[in-house]
């Protein structure tokens, strides 16, 4: 049986790395997808449009507009003569944040009254205004801080709040996308791969002399599933060194631990793909019904949207998901360098489906031989 399943994954590396086409596949796309998607997929907002109204023309007014353009965050793109002016701006997409100073400012600072800095923002992209607000809040709290100076100091405070944050102190976004761009550039690639592997042997006639051999249906689907696996692993290696030594993000946690977690995962993504090899006619049906699994995969996962903010039903839908699974796994390992003994749930629930799936596919390829 061993030898069997041996010539089988020979051949099957054999016919993968003959294509040219499909060793820059394996190869290139996993390289190229994690560097545009590293780059690309970030929840950071820079050069944020800002519009001005300053009524009072002090040297504070001047030095809040200033601390916004040093910022980094806002790029400076109009001033505007009136207040009035700020909604026109705002309806004709003239900026995304707009800064209004009303004559009086400068003076309520030095008489310690409260001085109104109103900042209003075109919410029509509620993600980068949410997060242009809470740039713009901090601005002008440290320079109400620097302003008040030894007068805010010396009063008395009931209560000081500290923040602190874990994990990800310095908030960088790319640290937690990163890990999720590795999960389903790995997810994509095996799906797209395995679930073409058995049409692909029907559309060139191969199946047939498959199924004279003495190759049972168990050994077939091993001998498919292991080189898609390696190939998974080398793939893994590839975009995981790219996120660590390019995008500077470290891996605090076990990499053993990791790569024992990505090889059940593998486990799921190849047993789907094998599946849909099943049950699609041509290479064009299965390149479809991968994209037609993949998307919502995407979606029902917690990349983009956390989970717990879906509707109780798709919540369940999601356990179904090995994607789902496998982004706590990964950015547990990441970010927080947990161990097996936070992550097993999600491990466990990654075993259980690889089974499920590749049982399914078994199943249904003995039929069919049937």
């Amino acid at each position: 049986m061993i030898e069997r399943i041996k010539r089988m994954v020979i051949k099957e590396f054999i016919q993968i790395f003959r294509d040219p086409r499909m060793k820059a596949m394996v190869l290139g796309a996993p390289l190229m997808q994690m560097l545009l998607f590293g780059y690309a997929v970030t929840f950071d907002v820079r050069n944020v449009r800002l519009a001005v109204y300053d009524g009072d023309m002090t040297y504070e007014s001047r030095e809040l507009v200033r601390r916004f353009e040093a910022s980094g965050y806002f790029t400076l793109t109009r001033r505007l003569e009136s207040a009035g002016e700020a909604r026109d701006t705002l309806d004709r997409g003239g900026a995304t944040i707009v800064l209004v100073m009303e004559r009086g400012f400068s003076e309520d600072i030095k008489a310690r009254k409260t001085a109104m800095a109103q900042v209003l923002a075109d919410g029509t992209d509620s993600n980068t205004a949410m997060i242009a607000i809470s740039y713009a809040t901090g601005i002008i709290g440290r320079f109400g801080t620097d302003t008040g100076g030894a007068k805010i100091a010396a009063m008395a405070r009931p209560m000081e709040l500290k923040t602190r944050v874990w994990y990800n102190p310095d908030l960088k976004s790319r640290n937690y996308n990163v890990p999720g761009v590795i999960a389903f550039v790995i997810m994509l690639l095996s799906l797209l791969l395995t679930s073409m592997a058995i049409v692909r042997e029907r559309e060139i006639g191969t199946i047939e002399q498959l199924m004279v051999t003495p190759l049972k249906p168990v050994e077939l689907i091993l001998g498919k599933t292991i080189p898609f696996a390696l190939i998974g692993f080398l793939d893994m290696f590839v975009v995981i060194t790219v996120a660590v030594f390019w995008f500077d993000i470290p891996i605090k946690g076990s990499i053993t631990l990791l790569a024992g977690c990505t090889a059940i995962y593998l486990l799921s993504t190849l047993g789907i793909g094998l599946f849909i090899s099943t049950i699609a006619a041509t290479q064009q049906q299965a390149l479809m019904a991968t994209f037609l699994i993949f998307a919502p995969s995407v979606l029902l996962s917690g990349f983009m949207f956390p989970v717990e903010n879906m509707p109780v039903f798709f919540q369940y839908v999601t356990l179904a998901n090995p994607l789902r699974h496998f982004l706590v796994i990964i950015r547990g390992i990441f970010l927080k360098g947990i161990g097996l003994e936070a992550l097993w749930p999600q491990a466990l629930a990654l075993l259980l489906l690889g089974t499920i799936f590749l049982t399914l596919s078994s199943m249904r390829f003995r039929k069919k031989l049937g």
